[in-house]
């Protein structure tokens, strides 16, 4: 178990992000949150986390996607290019036949994993240990 690992949860659902809030922390992970892409920005900066839980649809459609964007392209982000993002989404399909232009974009830079809602927890956290142990090696 990764126990200093930090989750940065980035979600306009406050259920959502109690939820993951109270699973990631009773798994001993420091977890920081925000209500937006504009917090979540912020959040990075400060918080410096290991891992990104980050809604595709907040405040616009495509608010997530454009996160992604900018934390893995930007120059003022790019100290934080090699946390894994992995996007979850209320979606059920592939999401980026949901998003044409994101998906026709070849700029677009993809999350490291991604996650359908309800997030399927066993392997979800599977997943998280085996991205955190990748980092540490």
């Amino acid at each position: 178990m990764s126990q200093d690992a930090k989750v940065l949860i980035i979600d306009d659902d406050e259920d959502f992000r109690i939820s993951m809030r109270t699973l990631l922390e009773s798994k001993n992970y420091q977890v920081a949150e925000a209500d937006s892409g504009k917090q979540g920005l912020e959040k990075i900066k400060t918080e410096k986390p290991d891992v990104i839980l980050l809604d595709i649809m907040m405040e616009t459609m495509d608010e997530g996607y454009l996160l992604n964007q900018l934390i893995k392209f930007q120059k003022q982000y790019e100290d934080f290019r090699d946390i894994p993002v992995f996007m979850v989404s209320s979606i059920q399909e592939d999401p980026l036949s949901r998003f044409p232009k994101a998906a026709g974009n070849v700029d677009m830079i993809t999350p490291d994993h991604y996650f359908s809602k309800p997030v399927d927890i066993p392997k979800f956290l599977e997943t998280l240990e085996k991205v955190l142990q990748d980092k540490k090696s």
